[in-house]
C-alpha cells in the first residue's frame, strides 16, 4: 500500500441505503410538473426511470448501484432523487475525505458477489465491508482527473469501432439487398411452392420440455435459427419414439429453415448437417427447395435479404393476433431469381467471399472493444493501487 493511503469498508465512509417502494404521490403519467424529483431503479444498464415524485428520500450527492439482475452497474446522481426498489444507494459520510467521483471508480473496481438465488442481487450487509484504499483528498482528486481524461478517451475510441463494425454489417446486407432489388435480365418470378418439394412445420413432443432428453436426434427450435447461422444453444433433443411421431419433418441436408411465429419471425438459415438427423417443432418451417430450379443456398439468402424479410414480416402481421406466417401464406410467397442456376451460384459465391471479408472486419472490430473494456479494468487496477501516473495518452482514439 502506498505510503499515506489507508484502506477502508465502505461502511466506514459511506451510508448506505437501499431503495423503497414507489411512493404514493407518484406523477410518471406528467413529467413537466415543477418542484418534483426523480424516480430511479435499476434496470439493464440505465437508469430506469420511474417518473416523479414530490419528496426526495435522498438529498445528498451519491452514487446508486444496481442490486438487482445486473448487479454492480453505478451511477452517479448529484440532484435529490427518490431511489426504490433494486437500488442501493452510497453517499460519503465526510466529502472532505472522499470525493464522490473517487467513489465512483471505485466503485466499478469492485467485484461485487451476488446472492445465490436465482436472479443475481446485492443487500447492504452484503456491500457493508468491501474495501477501497482512502488516498488523501489531493491524490483523490489527481486520480479523477487521469480517469476521467483515459475513461473518455476510451469511450471515443470504443464508438469509433462500434460504428465500424456497425458499419461493416451493414456492408453485406446492403450488398445483399441490392441483388435482389436491382435484378438482371433473366430472372423469373414463381410461388414458393412451384419451386418447393415441402413446406412444413413440425409440433412439440406431449409433456414439452420436461420430455425433451440430453441427446438423441435434433428438435429444432426458433431459438436456434438466427439469419445466416444456426444456433446450438438450448438444443433440444429427442428419442426415436418421439422421432417417429415427426416423421413428416424430418429435414434434410440444406434444407432452409424459416420461424414462422413469435418475435423471430421471419429469421432463416440452413440446417447444418452436424445436427441431422433433426426435427422442427410447430415454430419452424423447412422450406425444401427443388435443386434443379434453385440453389438452396441462395434461397436461403434471397429470404434473409431485407428486400423479401420486409414482406415476410409485413405477411406475418396480417390478420392475426400475434407475429405468424401460415404455410398457406408461404406457398402463394413470390420470389424472384435467375433462371440460371449457375448464375444463381455465381451470385452465392460473390456473397460468400463478401460475408468472408465483413466477418474478418468485425471479428476486428469486436476485439478492438472487448481490448477497450480490459483497458478499462487495467487502469482501474493501476488506479487503486498507486501506480497511476500522468503519462502519453493511454489509447488511440481513431
Amino acid at each position: 500500500m502506498k505510503q499515506g493511503w489507508e484502506i477502508k469498508k465502505l461502511g466506514e465512509v459511506c451510508e448506505l441505503s437501499a431503495g423503497g417502494d414507489v411512493p404514493k404521490d407518484n406523477f410518471s403519467e406528467n413529467k413537466t410538473e415543477k418542484h418534483k424529483v426523480p424516480i430511479y431503479a435499476n434496470g439493464e444498464k440505465n437508469d430506469g426511470f420511474y417518473g416523479f415524485t414530490s419528496k426526495a428520500k435522498v438529498i445528498k450527492p451519491s452514487i446508486t448501484v444496481s442490486a438487482r439482475g445486473t448487479i454492480g452497474y453505478s451511477v452517479k446522481r448529484l440532484e435529490p432523487f427518490y431511489p426504490i426498489v433494486r437500488l442501493i444507494v452510497v453517499t460519503p459520510i465526510n466529502f472532505k475525505e472522499l470525493c464522490l467521483d473517487y467513489l465512483g471508480y471505485a466503485l466499478r473496481k469492485i467485484d461485487f458477489k451476488h446472492s445465490g438465488s436465482s436472479i443475481p442481487q446485492l443487500t447492504v450487509p452484503m456491500i457493508r465491508d468491501y474495501q477501497i484504499p482512502l488516498p488523501p483528498l489531493p491524490e483523490q482528486q489527481r486520480i479523477v482527473a487521469i480517469l476521467d481524461e483515459a475513461f473518455a478517451a476510451i469511450a471515443k475510441a470504443k464508438a469509433n469501432a462500434e460504428k465500424n463494425l456497425k458499419n461493416a454489417k451493414e456492408l453485406f446486407e446492403s450488398y445483399l439487398q441490392g441483388v435482389f432489388e436491382n435484378r438482371g435480365e433473366g430472372w423469373e418470378e414463381k410461388k414458393l411452392f412451384e419451386i418447393t418439394n415441402k413446406i412444413g412445420s413440425g409440433s412439440t413432443p406431449k409433456g414439452g420440455n420436461e420430455n425433451y432428453k440430453t441427446e438423441g436426434i435434433s428438435l429444432i427450435r426458433s431459438m436456434n435459427v438466427h439469419d445466416f447461422e444456426f444456433r446450438e444453444r438450448n438444443l433440444a433433443f429427442i428419442d426415436e419414439k418421439q422421432a417417429k411421431e415427426l416423421n413428416n419433418v424430418t429435414l434434410q441436408e440444406n434444407d432452409v429453415l424459416l420461424n414462422i411465429t413469435g418475435a423471430s419471425v421471419a429469421r432463416c438459415c440452413i440446417i447444418p448437417k452436424e445436427y441431422l438427423p433433426a426435427r422442427v417443432n410447430q415454430h419452424v418451417s423447412i422450406i425444401r427447395a427443388k435443386k434443379e430450379i434453385i440453389d438452396p443456398i441462395f434461397l436461403n439468402l434471397l429470404l434473409t435479404s431485407k428486400f423479401y424479410k420486409d414482406q415476410l414480416l409485413f405477411t406475418g402481421e396480417q390478420g392475426a393476433t400475434r407475429q405468424a406466417i401460415t404455410k398457406a401464406q408461404l406457398e402463394i410467397f413470390e420470389v424472384a431469381f435467375p433462371k440460371s442456376l449457375k448464375e444463381q451460384q455465381a451470385i452465392v459465391q460473390k456473397l460468400d467471399a463478401l460475408s468472408f471479408e465483413t466477418k474478418k472486419l468485425e471479428a476486428i472490430y469486436q476485439q478492438k472493444i472487448n481490448d477497450l473494456e480490459e483497458l478499462k479494468k487495467s487502469i482501474l487496477q493501476m488506479a487503486f493501487s498507486g501506480e497511476l501516473k500522468v503519462s502519453e495518452p493511454l489509447i488511440e482514439t481513431d
